[in-house]
């Protein structure tokens, strides 16, 4: 009897894994998406032998991600660090802009602030050499001739015009651009690597006709990305971080165009 029961579960047991592994089997889903660009006046052409990667997270959240363990130098430290006036640093926390050259500058100046910031009272003296009536009278009595100034440029406001010329030995814009443009370029380093780490569910290459097919996805949200890469076709050069959803035991089919890049939806991660 006891060989009879043990040869029955014997038969049982395979049957039983084969019921348990069956949901397991039908579980996954499948991919099959096609990219193609249209160049400006021109047919669409198929993004060929292109590595496409299927991530777990947006690649647009990733970016966030990766710039938020690198975040941007606090301005106002960035200004403290500057070696210029603190009558200059004070009008620079006061004001959003760092660019002094610009030439919308003589719109942010009022007649006080080239009086009392030392650098705009120079720039303004030498873009002006010559612009009130003797000016040499008024510099035995600073005060006085500040005063004089300042009723002359309240005067004549036309003479503020032309004073970035003069301030692009103290212009602290091209630092402040240099220090983003090197986190920008260690963000697009980092970012990548991440996606991949991280969030990797799989990845494939187009064919020759811009194909491409995965299979075994877990069901789930996914996102059809191509990174930091630009495909390019003529005039084209884009991204793409298309959202998709993946049923279990079905096929997924997308087709990635000109609509559904990151350029299209106003973004560039």
């Amino acid at each position: 009897m006891r060989k009879a029961a043990a040869f029955v579960f014997r038969l049982l047991v395979p049957s039983l894994v084969s019921a348990g592994a069956a949901p397991a089997q039908t579980a996954a889903g499948w991919l099959e998406f096609t990219a193609r660009i249209t160049p400006t006046a021109a047919r669409p052409e198929p993004v060929r032998q292109f590595t496409f990667y299927i991530l777990t997270k947006s690649y647009r959240d990733i970016v966030k991600e990766a710039e938020e363990k690198d975040p941007v130098p606090s301005r106002d430290a960035f200004i403290d660090s500057l070696k210029v006036s603190p009558e200059l640093r004070d009008w620079l926390k006061g004001h959003d802009t760092l660019d002094l050259t610009s030439p919308e500058l003589d719109k942010l100046l009022a007649p006080d602030d080239l009086i009392h910031v030392p650098e705009f009272l120079r720039a303004y003296q030498r873009s002006n050499s010559g612009g009130t009536e003797h000016p040499e009278k008024y510099e035995r009595l600073r005060k006085e001739y500040l005063n004089a100034l300042m009723k002359f440029i309240r005067s004549h406001p036309e003479t503020v015009s032309g004073v970035e010329l003069e301030l692009d030995g103290v212009n602290p814009q091209r630092k402040w651009a240099a220090i983003l443009n090197e986190r920008r370029k260690k963000v697009q380093l980092t970012a990548p690597d991440l996606a991949q780490l991280q969030f990797l569910a799989a990845k494939a290459d187009t064919d020759l006709d811009g194909h491409a097919s995965v299979s075994g996805l877990a069901p789930g949200d996914y996102w059809i990305s191509s990174l930091n890469v630009e495909a390019n076709a003529g005039d084209m050069r884009v991204h793409w971080d298309v959202p998709i959803k993946i049923e279990a035991g079905q096929t997924t089919r997308v087709e990635l165009s000109n609509l559904n890049t990151t350029e299209a939806s106003g973004s560039n991660p």
